[in-house]
């Protein structure tokens, strides 16, 4: 059979991706090498961070347009995908009275809290600086979410194919078409879309050596979850930049039976592979992030009740790579913030394997390679 896209990968970016395909009347073929769910991408669990408090217009414009899309597919689905809880930046390096204009002139709503007034208003924070507060935040369900665009995208005619008889081996361009070769056999395409997350930078040399190669870093990142001390209170996400970046956000599933917030480093990891990956939190880490808890957090009990690794493909810039060169789409909203977007990066990346000028300056191959 020739699909018009055949889309390699099935984390949040291939599963919206085939989604939106599937919705525009397109033939999708969607391989994923592994059962959903797996740790070896950027998409398992079920907590990621939502928020529209962007002070870069592009951005916030994708967070606008991806909470309508969010709520439009829970519509569809009857699942919960995302709930709200409100979100907090602060810290020194935050900067959050600049933010706070700059979100303000996307036109989000949000105000600016004194450290007392936060502390006040979020029993269980102490805070070292000024606090931007946005209604508009909260955390959204990766595993729920894939589940819910899959079902979607098979409802409107998408042939999904998961397991290791859908590992792509090779990508080779024949006759106007695309091959991709996987141990079940040949399938061919009109266009291929490549969304395999940290396994990108290895696929694209091994399968499409005439294809630039953006310049995409994969390191491993730690999460550790607090339970909280009182279990009926909400917690906020927060973002907090005060030398080191730290993220948090209720834990949901991830953190066990009781509630719990999931605690991060965003800087940097260890550059490593899927492959080579160690998938042991690093101590050093731990301490740090313990040490963030128990100085402006009384709210949590100070040892981690679970503690995982992750991993992140990073840009030099932190900006996005997708675009198209002849019948090959490469996707990589990465960054550590690719989650939120899910649903717009979905039809963004279907607008640009169906139309080559589609694809944003900013996002462009020519800007990562």
């Amino acid at each position: 059979m020739l699909y018009d896209v055949v889309v390699v990968g099935g984390g949040l970016t291939g599963s919206f991706t085939a989604r939106s395909l599937a919705a525009r009347g397109r033939s999708v073929l969607l391989l994923e090498a592994r059962p959903l769910g797996h740790t070896e991408g950027s998409s398992h669990g079920t907590s990621r961070i939502f928020r529209r408090a962007h002070p870069d217009p592009l951005y916030a414009e994708m967070a606008s347009r991806s909470l309508r899309l969010w709520r439009q597919l829970e519509s569809e689905s009857g699942a919960v995908l995302l709930t709200m809880t409100g979100g907090l930046d602060y810290g020194r390096d935050r900067r959050p009275a600049e933010l706070h204009e700059a979100v303000r002139a996307n036109g989000v709503a949000c105000e600016l809290l004194s450290p007392d007034a936060a502390a006040e208003r979020f029993p269980g924070m102490l805070f070292p600086t000024d606090v931007l507060f946005h209604a508009d935040a909260g955390y959204l369900d990766p595993g729920a979410a894939i589940e819910a665009a899959l079902a979607a995208a098979k409802k409107d005619g998408a042939d999904i194919r998961i397991g290791s008889g859908s590992t792509v081996e090779a990508v080779q361009e024949q006759n106007g078409n695309v091959v991709v070769h996987t141990p079940d056999g040949k399938h061919t395409g009109r266009h291929v879309v490549l969304a395999a997350g940290p396994w990108l930078p290895e696929l694209l040399p091994r399968t499409l050596p005439t294809v630039p190669v953006p310049r995409l870093t994969v390191t491993e990142q730690n999460v550790f979850h607090f339970a909280q001390r009182d279990p009926n209170r909400p917690w906020p996400v927060l973002v907090c930049k005060h030398d080191t970046q730290f993220f948090g956000l209720p834990s949901g599933a991830d953190g066990g039976p009781t509630p719990a917030l999931k605690l991060g480093r965003h800087d940097p990891g260890p550059a490593t592979s899927p492959a080579r990956r160690s998938g042991v939190p690093d101590p050093g880490t731990r301490h740090l992030i313990e040490s963030f808890v128990e100085n402006w957090m009384p709210g949590l009990v100070p040892e981690p009740v679970r503690e995982d690794t992750c991993l992140y493909t990073r840009t030099g810039n932190e900006d996005f790579v997708l675009d198209r060169r002849g019948s090959v789409t490469i996707a990589s909203p990465c960054s550590g913030q690719g989650a939120k977007f899910a649903p717009a990066l979905g039809e963004l990346i279907t607008d640009i394997a169906l139309d080559a000028t589609a694809t944003p300056t900013r996002f462009a191959l020519s800007s990562h390679t």
